[in-house]
């Protein structure tokens, strides 16, 4: 194989891909298209991944889809596969980059205040040098926040570490 196969999108499940749509739009920034709406919306982040100075390169951010798990699309029946309800347990985890205009806090306080469970907060991860926080949404899927911490990273003593 001459070039290795590509990551182009992940997808949430949800009951209501709309309202997931609108909940991620206030809490991240990001653009919620509806494909069509209530069927499958796609979270546009925009602008490019940064090159290691700090300019946007010429890769676009990634898309998240989010489907609803009534009649996840697409799939070759119309009316769709079983299973139909959220799973239960451990859903997907999310990762996010949190800009440098943004913080943490605040994107904890707005998730919290549509819905969501904070997971932790203030907790430093030595293996891949960044502070990192997470919830979990009103449809189950955990998203990790995750701050680089840059180098000789002074952590303060309230964070948990590993």
């Amino acid at each position: 194989m001459a070039q290795p196969n590509s990551l182009i999108f992940v997808d949430l499940s949800s009951d209501d891909p709309a309202a997931a749509g609108e909940f991620y739009a206030k809490v991240f920034g990001w653009t919620n298209e509806g494909r069509p709406t209530g069927v499958f919306h796609r979270l546009v982040p925009g602008g490019n991944m940064l090159n290691p100075d700090g300019s946007e390169s010429q890769i676009g951010n990634l898309h998240i889809g989010i489907h609803n798990s009534s009649n996840v699309r697409p799939y070759p029946d119309p009316e769709g596969a079983e299973p139909r309800q959220l799973a239960e347990g451990r859903k997907t985890r999310l990762w996010v980059l949190v800009s440098a205009d943004d913080s943490a806090d605040r994107i904890l306080e707005t998730a919290e205040s549509l819905g969501a469970e904070i997971l932790w907060r203030d907790h430093y991860w030595k293996e891949f040098n960044g502070y990192n926080a997470g919830f979990r949404d009103p449809w189950g899927n955990e998203v990790n926040l995750w701050i680089k911490a840059g180098e000789n990273p002074q952590v303060p003593e309230h964070f948990t570490r590993e």
